[in-house]
């Protein structure tokens, strides 16, 4: 427990670098809005199967595997660009260079007529967002010091406000456009490539991050390219964690956040199919979600500064379990505003709970030498849990003869596993975060 008064834990948020961060959630974040629930909405729309739309989100499985092309983030440095924006912000700019490209297609093309083009341009947006992602999380980390703990976690809260920013606070856009106006969602699409303009001016603005250039030369010294981009890295997690406890920290890593995907995978389905409308979808599930997830991603990365990361992560997971219960009684009640209300906001509070303990918990796990290979890996980790499985859970709602209520108590008893492990792992866990804490000192 923390001997400072609460209030001064506030102090963290008057650094600039934290707001820097915050931007780059929203880039982070973005791209799940065109590939994710605004493409899920235009394909339900179109009358296509849930079951096809759940496997829309195969898509996903990009941000599961960027481990594989971290090395190349890490190490190849960007002709031009480099020099002028530096290794992270070169990448980041030509991904969403790349990204915007693809959304300006996407605008161009029949949903029914063109299925494949436009799953192929959900594949690259998927593919060059997990790229930026690599760039972004590795910006994060090295933006501040051994010594700067404190910053590090309220970076982790700004990285998780700034992403629901771009996925919610944008992501409402388009719901209010094409609902009750003469927009389609091709229209909708058009117009979030100015979105992404700006988030090209954000990027060239930015300072770099201080810390590269000491990390790379470290890499350099001694031995191969191969040895440094994919053996050590991995040696090193393994050797300092020790075998048994790093393969159950993965375990966890790979099952904590199933359940909270496959309700989020079929949301913007079930939001349709109980009866709400395009607008109740961007007033409660984006906008309202929004500002609840940012408030309590502050919050909670001031209560983990207190509780640690470990707990911050039981009472989280235990919490975001609870809240898939109110999806439940809505699907029994129907299109309740009122309900969804509740929900969301619970929701919300939960998911930011454990997500910034989450991003808190995979960062310390991090030796500096390797920061966005070894931050790529395990978010990957986590990532293919989450995308892989959750692509069947349209298959899932159909083997339960549509049965939303059964589906969201199932997704509520998904991460009982992941907790259990915690558990297990509690006390060797506690140990690290405490000497984490100690060389941050």
């Amino acid at each position: 427990m923390s001997a400072t008064p609460w209030y001064k834990d506030f102090a963290v948020y008057r650094e600039p670098r934290i707001w820097v961060i915050f931007g780059f959630g929203m880039i982070s974040g973005f791209p799940w809005v065109l590939i994710g629930s605004m493409l899920s909405a235009w394909l339900q729309e179109a009358g296509v199967n849930r079951a096809n739309i759940g496997l829309f989100g195969i898509v996903f499985i990009a941000y599961s595997i960027n481990a594989l092309w971290s090395p190349v983030i890490d190490r190849v440095r960007l002709p031009w660009l480099a020099r002028h924006l530096g290794q992270r912000r070169s990448w980041l700019l030509v991904c969403l260079l790349g990204i915007l490209a693809a959304t300006a297609g996407l605008g161009w093309l029949d949903v029914t007529a063109q299925t494949w083009w436009i799953a192929l341009l959900a594949v690259v947006i998927a593919f060059l967002s997990a790229t930026q992602d690599i760039a972004i999380d590795a910006y994060r980390i090295e933006s501040f010091g051994a010594h700067e703990a404190r910053l590090q976690s309220a970076g982790a809260a700004m990285a998780t406000a700034g992403w629901w920013t771009g996925y919610s606070g944008l992501g409402a856009i388009p719901f209010f456009l094409v609902d009750g106006t003469h927009w389609n969602w091709q229209q909708a699409y058009s117009l979030l490539t100015l979105v992404m303009v700006a988030q090209i001016f954000w990027v060239i603005l930015a300072p770099n991050s201080t810390r590269y250039s000491a990390v790379t030369t470290q890499l350099k010294a001694g031995q191969s390219w191969f040895h440094h981009t994919l053996v050590a890295p991995i040696a090193e997690f393994f050797k300092r964690s020790g075998w048994r406890l790093a393969l159950s920290m993965l375990a966890f890593i790979f099952l904590f956040k199933i359940g909270e995907a496959f309700l989020g995978r079929m949301s913007i389905v079930f939001y349709k199919e109980i009866g709400f409308t395009n607008d109740d979808i961007a007033i409660y599930s984006k906008l309202v979600t929004w500002w609840v997830t940012i408030v309590f991603a502050i919050l909670g990365s001031l209560v983990n500064l207190r509780l640690g990361i470990v707990r911050g992560l039981l009472i989280g997971g235990l919490a975001m379990a609870a809240s898939n219960l109110l999806f439940a009684w809505i699907a029994g009640v129907g299109p309740n505003t009122n309900l969804l209300l509740a929900a969301v906001i619970i929701d919300g509070f939960t998911g930011a709970w454990s997500t910034v303990a989450f991003v808190a918990f995979i960062s310390l796990l991090c030796n500096r030498a390797f920061t966005a290979t070894q931050y790529a890996l395990l978010a990957s980790l986590g990532n293919l849990g989450r995308t892989l499985l959750s692509s069947y859970s349209g298959f899932v709602v159909n083997a339960l003869d549509g049965d939303w209520q059964l589906f969201f108590v199932l997704t509520a008893l998904m991460v009982v596993p992941s907790l259990l492990i915690l558990l297990a792992l509690r006390k060797p866990l506690l140990r690290l975060e405490v000497a984490y804490q100690q060389d941050s000192n």
